[in-house]
């Protein structure tokens, strides 16, 4: 069979196409530019990035994997789409005191879509589409669905991410790494003399300041407490999110956290810690993965971010697009913008939405 590997430089990817290669497949090698260079950008740190002024280093690592390994290698400039579906997002969400998740975008419109369906439009012929993404790939006869469940290394679980692909980009990939754990991938890589075995995982959309992408002028504003007095005063909205405790610059007699960000009176709402607690959200924009909508009520497992354990909830699908999750305990620092992504107690992703509103 003939794979393309999304190869981002890093050892996950790396191992992927070892992995393929070593079970007998045809790998190609493709990595997805989607820097713009034509802007300028203030970074203010040397860390990888997935959006990066560093993706030259990453080409050239991927590339040099590639040639180690004996794959054919492709570059596949992704830069318009990416501009178009994921930074445009981005800026709008955060401008509408909204806290966004490009990489979720990323992954359904970019990394599982464009890439691919650039790279075949370029003559690059291949069966399957392979990523180093932590997650379980599988097919149920009973629902005739392709359904993901969460990675064998927990601490690793990419799954957070995925839940917006659909049906028709699930049946053309394969995801190897689910059943390993990160020192598993880490040796493998060693054990083929990869250099990048030890390079650090990239955990950041973005290294340098968001302002750089929404480069839009200040908007002051005021600091209030959750009764309307002013604490203080900031320079927009955009800088802060839900649960954010340091950098605000607000002396208190306890730690002070974001409660919530307001766009028409354009204040950031601070309050205590147990201000921050939330019993229920509503979220809109709903995916399915491995389950039809649901019809009625029911016991699930929800994510609020991807470093969080699944919690026990309840949710109630009122409308196409609309859903209700009550939580069985308050949850801390619900961000409007983020993703909920649902499970079932085996760690199936069920499907998920972006939340809307939340509730005390």
């Amino acid at each position: 069979m003939k794979i393309l590997v999304g190869m981002s430089g890093g050892v996950d990817s790396s191992v992927t196409a070892c992995i393929l290669k070593e079970a007998g497949h045809e790998v190609i090698g493709a990595t997805m530019s989607v820097w713009d260079k034509g802007r300028a950008y203030n970074i203010l740190s040397h860390k990888d990035a997935c959006f990066s002024p560093h993706e030259e280093r990453d080409i050239e690592e991927a590339e040099a994997v590639c040639r180690k390994l004996g794959l054919e290698y492709h570059v596949i400039d992704c830069t318009k789409q990416y501009q178009k579906l994921v930074l445009s997002n981005f800026k709008q969400e955060y401008l509408s005191g909204r806290t966004p998740n490009p990489c979720v975008w990323c992954n359904s419109m970019i990394k599982f879509e464009a890439l691919p369906k650039s790279a075949a439009e370029k003559g690059i012929v291949f069966d399957k589409f392979a990523t180093g993404h932590y997650a379980r790939l599988l097919y149920n006869e009973d629902n005739k669905r392709w359904q993901l469940r969460r990675a064998v290394d927990e601490r690793k679980d990419q799954t957070y991410f995925l839940y917006r692909l659909k049906q028709e980009q699930l049946e053309k990939i394969m995801l190897p790494l689910g059943e390993y754990s990160k020192n598993d991938v880490r040796e493998i890589a060693r054990r083929h003399g990869l250099k990048v075995s030890d390079k650090p995982d990239s955990q950041d959309f973005y290294s340098g300041n968001i302002n750089d992408i929404l480069q839009t002028p200040p908007q002051p504003g005021n600091f209030v407490d959750t009764h309307g007095k002013i604490l203080g005063h900031h320079q927009g909205i955009w800088n802060f999110t839900v649960g954010q405790r340091k950098g605000l610059g607000i002396s208190a007699e306890r730690p002070l956290y974001v409660i919530s960000l307001n766009k028409k009176t354009n204040e950031v709402v601070l309050g205590y810690d147990e201000e921050c607690y939330k019993q229920s959200l509503t979220a809109k924009n709903l995916s399915w993965l491995s389950v039809p909508c649901f019809e009625k009520t029911e016991d699930i497992y929800v994510k609020l971010r991807s470093s969080q354990h699944p919690v026990a909830a309840e949710v109630n699908v009122f409308s196409e697009d609309g859903a209700e999750v009550v939580f069985r305990e308050k949850q801390k620092a619900v961000a409007f913008g983020q993703s909920v992504v649902f499970y079932n107690k085996d760690g199936l992703v069920l499907g998920g939405g972006i939340i809307d509103s939340s509730a005390d």
